[in-house]
């Protein structure tokens, strides 16, 4: 079977999944991308291109594809029209990474129901709707009808109903065995405090505040640790960063993006816990990579967190409040819980490609049959 994987925002995670996929499928995986740069035109232009380079793609080297998989990040109805000629008997599978109807706003972003509803229209015109988690199916249906009721007339709530019936839930797939060839006994760092990890990109919605606070808290405590402050910074002042290297000083290991995968992976089979404080994490896929590698979780207990974690590690590895994060850190510092590191690494390991790339050609050849039945 030959899928077109359409990802308007090639970068990042969003990169790494639809190469996964292509690599470990038993189809025939074409991408058709953009670059993972101003992501407001891609919701609101990036159709028009795709939709340009699809259509030469189709008259100009005669491709013709059994599905399309297409992610979030851009305006699939529109896509649709400006290719129906093409794209009339093909199915068409939305995959949701993120959704804009429950990502917070900042003061940078302030644009209300906009890219919520390209989102909305971009599910009504996909034969079928997938989810990276059962959090992000369900927080996306309790706020759709919020945002349709917002409008003043000719709500059309009974298509909420309607996109459920054909949503579901794929988990993200992970390539997780390639950070097999990268452990090694850390003898060295026997003698060392432990390896604090943060690995998440650095915006607001992450809470890096949050993070901070409890550290210089340890830190004028006494508690013994070092850190390691990775991920992509997309911010051009990252004031509370800056901040955090100079008053933690030779605690900080590493700061910032690690553009080697190998030493990024060296790192967290290094490091004994990775902590989260996000406020928005619809899927969670860098935690679990450092679960993978062996990693203590740190999380909240909310968002996706809980389906990352064993439910029998949830009191050693969840936090209920913001504030817990201080004394459930503070209690595996001081050595008071301890975690099976193997039960979390079988558990993560669901998530690996050699797993969900069969799940995920399943559904998409479950599509194409019912489509060509209907």
């Amino acid at each position: 079977m030959k899928i077109l994987l359409i990802e308007p925002y090639f970068g990042g995670s969003h990169q790494v999944w639809a190469e996964g996929y292509q690599r470990f499928s038993e189809h025939q995986v074409t991408l058709l991308t953009l670059p993972a740069q101003f992501w407001k035109w891609r919701m609101q232009g990036g159709a028009v291109t795709l939709a340009r380079l699809f259509n030469e793609l189709v008259n100009e080297r005669h491709f013709q594809p059994d599905l399309i998989l297409a992610s979030d990040m851009f305006d699939l109805s529109t896509f649709r029209a400006l290719t129906r000629q093409h794209t009339l008997n093909v199915p068409i599978a939305l995959y949701f990474h993120e959704s804009q109807l429950t990502y917070p706003q900042n003061k940078r972003q302030s644009h209300g129901w906009r890219y919520a509803f390209t989102n909305y229209v971009s599910a009504l015109a996909a034969d079928q709707v997938f989810f990276n988690s059962s959090y992000h199916l369900t927080a996306f249906f309790d706020n759709l009808p919020r945002m349709l009721k917002h409008f003043a007339d000719f709500n059309e709530l009974e298509t909420v109903d309607l996109l459920r019936e054909k949503s579901s839930r794929l988990a993200l797939g992970l390539d997780l065995r390639r950070f097999d060839a990268y452990k090694r006994a850390n003898l060295e760092d026997e003698n060392q405090p432990p390896l604090l990890l943060w690995n998440h990109r650095w915006e607001e919605e992450k809470n890096p505040r949050g993070l901070f606070e409890v550290l210089y808290r340890l830190m004028d405590e006494g508690v013994d640790f070092r850190i390691a402050i990775t991920g992509e910074n997309v911010r051009q002042a990252p004031k509370e960063f800056e901040q955090a290297r100079d008053k933690l000083g030779e605690r900080v290991v590493q700061f910032g993006y690690v553009d080697s995968f190998a030493d990024y992976a060296r790192l967290l089979w290094q490091a004994d816990y990775v902590i989260s404080t996000a406020r928005q994490e619809f899927f969670g896929g860098a935690v679990s990579e450092a679960i993978y590698c062996g990693c203590i979780p740190i999380l909240p207990k909310r968002l996706n967190y809980p389906n990352v974690v064993p439910s029998v590690v949830h009191g050693s590895c969840l936090y209920p409040k913001d504030k817990g994060l201080y004394y459930l850190l503070r209690r595996h510092l001081a050595g008071e819980l301890q975690v099976d590191t193997a039960l979390l690494q079988t558990h993560i390991s669901q998530f690996d490609w050699s797993v969900m790339a069969p799940r995920y050609d399943r559904s998409f050849e479950e599509l194409v049959q019912k489509f060509c039945k209907n």
